[in-house]
């Protein structure tokens, strides 16, 4: 007799070998089973991970040197007097343009009028004496030639002449002087420019010395703009410099706006050895007064135009243990690694020199999670969103 217990065992046995059956058994389409390994089906194909990809573009490219400047003016200069005196009138409107010989301010010149009356008549006192020297002389020749008179009397007025001639040149250069002097009494602009904040009112006594001035005048068409760049490159700029190829162009301080575009005037004669700098100095005629003395602003500086360049988004070129790569996207939608050699970058590209071909696919977003031979989905700009970014993956912020 077989006990109970027994009979209660083998069940037991017969039912998880059942179980354990049951895991090869897989049901088909048809109602059919197969009786195929669990291990085989679970294997799950590699996903397929979305990414954004640009082209590699092929085109003409600026190559560009960014620094740092400060607008300066051409001309600037402090309006002073050159007599002293006291200021009649101020003729000019605080702000305002100004042009060349416009007169700004009046001395007044009562006292250096006198020293030119002055001046004139001992001018025409002395040039009246000269006349009668030069009359006498003139009678004297004759007579000394027939013995009449002696050769000391001859000397003599001969010598009165010369001495007349020499007062009337003293006194001509007098005359010019006090004329100076008189003209002084009316300043006017030396440049065109603009007038800024009026320094002293009419009624004033102004000196030569006072350290002030009446006022300081700015040219601002053209202007200037003295720049550093780094002296490695010199030689590049003076090579630009040279074939006339150098242009500039001039942003506001965030480096968004253009304010005008102008041409490189020179560069500095000494490099600033403590930071290793050279300067620079670029004309702009800044017709609508866009750059205003003593900004700063960021300088654009064109040396060349590169060729058929190629240029891809910044955002593609990734840096590894062995330089910069980017991720290639082939025909069947299988990324590959390329190693490039890359050139400038600005306005969100980046030149490449070496590594990549035109028209190749590259990614731009999602590098993270691939790896050579990963399948990817190139996706949209509009759907840009489904690519997973390592710098939120970093943040913990995805699986």
């Amino acid at each position: 007799m077989i006990s109970k217990t027994f009979k209660i065992a083998c069940a037991g046995l017969v039912a998880a070998a059942a179980i354990g059956a049951g895991a090869y058994v897989a049901h088909r389409p048809d109602g059919a089973t197969d009786h195929a390994p669990a291990a085989t089906q679970s294997a799950a194909a590699t996903p397929v991970v979305p990414v954004t990809a640009a082209k590699v573009l092929q085109h003409d490219v600026p190559i560009v040197l960014e620094g740092l400047g400060t607008v300066t003016p051409i001309n600037t200069a402090t309006i002073r007097t050159q007599v002293q005196g006291t200021l009649d009138s101020v003729d000019f409107v605080e702000g305002k343009q100004v042009k060349r010989g416009d007169v700004l301010a009046r001395i007044d010149p009562r006292v250096y009028e006198a020293q030119v009356d002055q001046a004139e008549a001992a001018l025409a006192r002395d040039e009246a004496s000269l006349k009668n020297a030069r009359t006498n002389l003139a009678r004297t020749r004759p007579l000394a030639n027939r013995g009449f008179a002696t050769q000391q009397l001859l000397d003599t007025q001969d010598s009165q002449v010369t001495q007349g001639e020499g007062t009337v040149a003293l006194d001509k250069a007098a005359l010019e002087a006090a004329q100076t002097q008189l003209s002084f009494a009316t300043i006017t602009a030396p440049f065109d420019g603009v007038t800024g904040i009026r320094r002293i009112d009419p009624g004033n006594i102004v000196h030569p010395t006072d350290t002030n001035g009446l006022v300081v005048l700015t040219q601002l068409q053209p202007i200037a703009v003295i720049f550093t760049l780094p002296s490695g490159e010199i030689p590049g700029v003076r090579q630009a410099l040279a074939s006339g190829d150098a242009s500039v162009d001039v942003y506001d301080a965030q480096n968004k706006h253009k304010l005008d575009h102008g041409s490189l005037m020179l560069i500095n004669n000494q490099v600033d050895s403590t930071t290793g700098t050279v300067q620079l100095k670029a004309s702009f005629p800044n017709a609508g007064n866009t750059l205003w003395p003593g900004t700063f602003v960021n300088v654009h500086l064109t040396i060349a135009i590169r060729h058929d360049a190629l240029t891809v988004p910044l955002t593609a070129v990734r840096q590894g243990p062995d330089g910069s790569f980017a991720y290639v996207v082939g025909s069947n939608n299988v990324v590959s690694i390329r190693n490039v050699t890359t050139g400038q970058s600005r306005d969100g590209q980046v030149l490449i020199e070496q590594g990549l071909a035109a028209n190749e696919t590259v990614v731009t977003a999602g590098q993270y999670r691939l790896n050579p031979g990963t399948t990817v989905e190139i996706v949209p700009d509009d759907k840009k969103d489904q690519v997973q970014d390592a710098t939120t993956a970093s943040a913990g912020m995805l699986p």
